[in-house]
């Protein structure tokens, strides 16, 4: 209990009420206020998320922290709360997150404060409650409304084309849920009139219902991964969505469609999710592979990132669908370090942009010579990009790899070239960015990073390091709820 209420409640709806004391603090006369109480909120947020791990029994794979009211009793809908070994850890980031984005824009962004600060943290309330929702509707109310805050982020502070961008990624990722919102009714029916999550997980539906409940959810979760072929918005919400905006959709909004899968396709439609795990591992494998070669030919940092975070996230699919606990413990690290990594990238790049307002790989060259300790950091990030043991990008990984090798051989060799072409990508754009000679005027004037730019890179340095050094506390708190789940999965209920 915190401030005597349910740990859950406190972690979803405190970010969202401080978010509208931010919006109280009225226009940006008052910006000073707004960011001080917008970064209050932010570290509480995360502060009280912290007893989820501490409080957590490692030994089962049950539901924790559970809380229960009635909603709608009408329709038997319910505010159903509770997490479990995976979706605990993605509370914890999106949380983690939140701070470092209030304290990465403080002194960037000028217009509209109190909006820009307030969007982050109502969207990460929203986001805490996709993780926590037991309830399908619950989930879904929290799903929809979570694109909200980043429609309006992407649309109010992006690039020239902020407004195609936001209307795109709104379109994508709506159209994508109504097809789930009819699996989840279809569920309601078959299950004599529940919403409830845990339940639709014993049903035993038939075959063909599975197939196309499958593809529903599908619909609905390849989108946000994105996978190939759905994967266009990324690139374009990325380049020109603000920096923080490019690092919550990265860090956070990404994980929860791969989540999607763990907690409804997988466990809802087990024989299906076997019938259709080919082609689900071809897209993987498209993914790593082929879109690793489209981020090689990239001119632009924010969409070479973008694209790289589409070929790492073929690294989370194909570990969910190759059935085995390596794999499946593998795609859940690389989850988090994704999150971790490709943030403190696309905060790398916004340091950048700040100063010479250009992301073209082409006017920088020789940044190491006039912004050393940055250019530390970013080699870093990007080292951990691609897969450096030692660091977090390297552990979920190897993981994944080894579960394909227990699987299909080539599965492996294929998803193992992403050790290569990320190299590839991820150094030449280091290499003409921060090596060499200083190349242009712009660069000669760039000053080295600041104390608070500092505080956010050397944190996500900490964590980069720290997870690829001793990966054991995020490992470890998933492995019950894993198992469980692959057992569950290979039970077949036809």
């Amino acid at each position: 209990m915190i401030f005597g209420l349910p740990v859950l409640t406190v972690a979803i709806w405190l970010p969202i009420i401080f978010g509208i004391l931010v919006l109280v603090t009225g226009g940006d006369r008052n910006a000073p206020l707004a960011r001080t109480v917008a970064l209050v909120g932010a570290i509480l947020g995360f502060l009280v998320t912290l007893p989820l791990y501490t409080g957590f029994d490692r030994a089962t794979s049950a539901m924790q922290f559970v809380e229960m009211q009635d909603w709608i009793l009408r329709y038997n809908i319910h505010y159903h709360l509770g997490v479990d070994g995976i979706s605990v850890l993605f509370i914890l980031l999106n949380s983690f997150f939140t701070p470092l984005v209030v304290i990465a824009g403080w002194k960037v962004i000028e217009k509209r404060v109190a909006q820009y600060m307030a969007a982050f943290l109502i969207m990460s309330g929203l986001v805490n409650g996709v993780f926590a929702a037991l309830d399908a509707v619950l989930f879904y109310v929290f799903w929809e409304a979570m694109l909200v805050p980043m429609f309006i982020i992407i649309g109010v502070w992006g690039g020239p084309n902020r407004v195609y961008a936001a209307v795109k990624f709104f379109l994508y990722t709506l159209l994508g849920s109504l097809l789930m919102l009819v699996a989840l009714l279809y569920l309601y029916n078959q299950s004599g009139g529940s919403f409830e999550i845990l339940d639709y997980h014993q049903m035993a539906i038939p075959m063909t219902a599975q197939i196309l409940v499958f593809i529903a959810f599908f619909a609905a979760f390849s989108v946000k991964v994105p996978m190939f072929p759905v994967h266009t918005w990324l690139p374009d919400a990325h380049v020109e969505a603000p920096t923080g905006g490019s690092v919550i959709l990265a860090a956070i909004m990404l994980k929860v469609g791969a989540y999607g899968f763990i907690r409804f396709s997988l466990p809802i439609v087990p024989d299906a999710s076997h019938k259709l795990a080919g082609a689900m591992i071809v897209l993987s494998l498209i993914a790593v592979v082929y879109i690793g070669l489209v981020a090689l030919a990239q001119s632009d940092m924010k969409k070479l990132i973008a694209y790289s975070s589409v070929s790492h996230m073929g690294f989370v699919t194909l570990g969910f669908f190759i059935f085995n606990a390596y794999g499946m413990e593998g795609a859940l690290m690389q989850m988090i370090s994704h999150g971790f990594v490709s943030g403190a990238l696309f905060l790398c790049v916004g340091v950048m942009y700040d100063r010479v307002h250009s992301r073209q790989i082409a006017d920088y060259g020789g940044v190491a010579n006039t912004m050393p300790k940055f250019a530390a950091y970013f080699m870093l990030f990007a080292m951990a990009n691609s897969g450096l043991p030692g660091t977090s990008g390297f552990v979920g990984e190897f993981m994944v790899i080894m579960g394909a090798v227990k699987a299909n051989f080539w599965y492996a060799f294929l998803a193992a070239t992403t050790l290569v072409f990320g190299a590839a990508y991820t150094l030449w754009m280091v290499k003409r960015v921060v090596f060499g000679a200083v190349t242009n005027h712009h660069v000669a004037e760039m000053k080295d990073i600041t104390g608070r730019e500092k505080l956010v890179l050397a944190v996500l340095a900490l964590t980069v390091l720290g997870m690829g050094l001793y990966p054991l506390p995020f490992s470890e708190i998933m492995h019950a709820s894993v198992n469980d789940l692959l057992v569950h999965v290979a039970r077949s209920k036809l």
